[in-house]
């Protein structure tokens, strides 16, 4: 197992930048206006490290080692529940050899409906901090109700 003592976001850029070239170059699942970039890394309450990948093909949220403790020891292609702040995900574990094992979540695969990087990157930095946040708080008793679909489209009844 390989574990990250520091931030992998320059590792993760270097290995996903040679795939993107090699590997995943003129694919049709890829957006040509996607550049590889890794956002918002920072460890977990158990010392790992979490954040958002952007490449050409995919916006996911990865967890690396960050120590060999608590890290679980699972086979590629298998589930594990990461629990973060804002709750609960899961993650799909995956190997790539210059990476070894690491967890992955998929947010936009492919990523085709960006229409720029900014876009996609700030998506990612977004939901790489909502990782860290609290829970969405459930509205308090009495608060109006959300329109229904039909007073939302300017519909009665």
């Amino acid at each position: 197992m390989k574990v990250r003592a520091t931030d992998p976001s320059s590792e993760l850029v270097e290995v996903f930048s040679e795939i993107a070239r090699t590997r995943m170059a003129g694919l049709p699942i890829c957006n040509a206006r996607l550049e590889v970039e890794a956002l918002g890394f920072r460890q977990t309450a158990s010392g790992h490290w979490a954040g958002a990948m952007v490449t050409p093909w995919a916006i996911n949220l990865l967890c690396l080692p960050g120590q060999a403790e608590g890290w679980p020891q699972l086979a590629a292609c298998s589930k594990y529940d990461w629990q973060f702040p804002s709750g609960n995900y899961e993650f799909t574990v995956t190997q790539e050899d210059r990476l070894g094992n690491y967890h992955l979540c998929s947010l936009f695969s492919p990523a085709l409906e960006f229409e720029s990087h900014e876009a996609a990157r700030l998506t990612a930095l977004a939901a790489a901090q909502a990782l860290f946040s609290g829970p969405i708080a459930v509205p308090a008793e009495g608060t109006a109700p959300a329109p229904t679909r039909r007073a939302f489209l300017g519909l009665r009844g």
